[in-house]
């Protein structure tokens, strides 16, 4: 995905939620230029936070295999690029995330995100988690702010927020945790009617859906300004 589609879906997220919204910065999506459109798209589209990362470009999902990283210096003027344009665009917390873990280890990505920390960044992030053992040495070894992915299915999983806490981190990530649970509802639902002929019982109707939505005052508005019926 481009920067500007990543801007846009960060930018209707916004207007649909009154939380804050973390959003993914990728790569920065280029050179100090690039990286300084995208923090101001992303400021200006009302983000919370954003996070950079240190993947070659194109970069791929830090899960998978074969992921590889830029020079430590080149990461490190990203997200000095990343911070100059905080100041001059508006407020957002910047996280330096690194993807060292899967292909260079622990001690590289746990050197990498110390570095990124000491350019003043707001918190740390080391993707790539997929073991209790290995959230045990960040928390042990990175000092400071700094944030965890858990994702399902994995044997970091089994920790749970309180754990999390108790062990440092100021933010823990759970980036498919809705994907997979609605995808696993989704399935249940189309296997039950395919094997009893039945629609099962579910938790939402139409009117419930509406209402999450927010529905009614579009139709309201709708109503008071269309044409009447001149005939």
């Amino acid at each position: 995905m481009t920067q500007t589609e990543m801007a846009e879906h960060a930018r209707a997220m916004c207007r649909a939620v009154d939380v804050p919204v973390i959003a993914d910065a990728d790569t920065g999506y280029g050179g100090p230029l690039n990286i300084r459109r995208a923090v101001a798209d992303y400021v200006q589209a009302g983000v919370a936070a954003l996070h950079l990362e240190d993947q070659v470009s194109p970069k791929r999902c830090g899960q998978l295999a074969g992921v590889k990283v830029i020079p430590l210096a080149e990461a490190e003027a990203r997200l000095k690029a990343a911070l100059d344009a905080r100041d001059e665009f508006g407020d957002v917390i910047v996280i330096a995330r690194t993807d060292a873990l899967p292909g260079s280890g622990i001690d590289v990505a746990v050197d990498r995100a110390r570095r990124y920390a000491d350019l003043g960044v707001d918190l740390v992030f080391i993707d790539g988690v997929k073991t209790r053992a290995e959230v045990e040495a960040i928390a042990m070894r990175v000092d400071g702010p700094k944030v965890i992915s858990i994702v399902d299915g994995t044997d970091a999983a089994q920790l749970d927020l309180k754990t999390l806490d108790e062990m440092g981190f100021a933010l823990c990530l759970y980036a498919v945790t809705g994907l997979f649970a609605g995808l696993a509802a989704q399935s249940a639902a189309f296997a039950a009617l395919r094997s009893s002929g039945s629609l099962p019982a579910l938790d939402y109707d139409y009117g419930r859906f509406c209402e999450l939505i927010g529905l009614e005052p579009h139709q309201s508005f709708a109503h008071r300004h269309e044409a009447g019926d001149e005939t």
